[in-house]
C-alpha cells in the first residue's frame, strides 16, 4: 500500500542576469528578499526533506526555508536548468519558441527540452524511491520545471511557459502514489 508523496518544486526568486555562468548567477536582492514568500508559503505543509538543483540561484531560492527549519539541502544535479549553449543569446524569446515547437532543438553545446525531460523525470523516480510518503522541497527553475508539467500534462506546452517564465519565485505542488502521478496545483507567490 502506497502513501501519497507531494513534491513542491520551487522556481528561483528573481536572479542577477548577466553573461556569467548560468550555474553560479546569484539572486538579486529583490530576489532574496522574495524567498522569505516562500519560507511563510511552506512553513506548515509539514516538509520532511529540502532538495535543490546544484545552480545557486536555486540553492539560495529554498535556503531561508531550509535553515528555518533546520533541514539541510540536498543537492540534486537532475534537477539543474538546461544549458543553453556555450556562448550567451541575445535572442532568448526566439530560442525557447523553437525549443517548445521541437523538443529536439538545441543550440551548439546546449541541451534540448527532451534532454532535460528526460534527467528532471529520471530524478523524479529517485526521489519517489527515496522519499516515499514524505513531502520534499525542491529548488528548481522556470524551464526544467515546465518540462516536468509538460510530461505529466501535455497540453502544457510554450503557453503554459510563458505563463510562468516571469513568476519568480513560483511553486507548482506534484501528488504521487507511488510512481503514480495524482495530479498538480500551481501557487503563484508574487503579482
Amino acid at each position: 500500500m502506497f502513501s501519497v508523496t507531494q513534491l513542491y518544486f520551487v522556481r528561483h526568486a528573481q536572479p542577477q542576469y548577466s553573461p556569467r555562468g548560468d550555474a553560479e548567477r546569484e539572486l538579486t536582492p529583490k530576489g532574496m528578499e522574495d524567498r522569505k514568500l516562500v519560507t511563510a508559503f511552506l512553513m506548515d505543509k509539514g516538509i520532511d526533506a529540502v532538495l535543490s538543483s546544484p545552480y545557486t540561484r536555486a540553492v539560495d531560492t529554498v535556503r531561508h526555508f531550509a535553515d528555518t527549519v533546520r533541514l539541510p539541502i540536498i543537492h540534486m544535479p537532475e534537477f539543474r536548468e538546461r544549458t543553453i549553449a556555450e556562448e550567451w543569446i541575445d535572442d532568448f524569446d526566439t530560442f525557447c519558441r523553437n525549443q517548445w515547437a521541437d523538443f529536439s532543438y538545441h543550440l551548439e553545446g546546449g541541451e534540448c527540452l527532451r534532454e532535460v525531460q528526460q534527467r528532471n523525470i529520471a530524478g523524479i523516480h529517485r526521489v519517489l524511491r527515496e522519499y516515499e510518503g514524505k513531502r520534499v522541497v525542491i529548488g528548481g527553475h522556470g524551464t526544467a520545471i515546465s518540462t516536468v508539467l509538460n510530461y505529466y500534462d501535455p497540453t502544457f506546452g510554450y503557453e503554459g511557459f510563458e505563463g510562468i517564465r516571469r513568476l519568480m519565485p513560483w511553486i507548482v505542488r506534484l501528488d504521487f502514489e507511488g510512481d503514480a502521478f495524482l495530479g498538480m496545483a500551481q501557487f503563484r507567490l508574487t503579482d
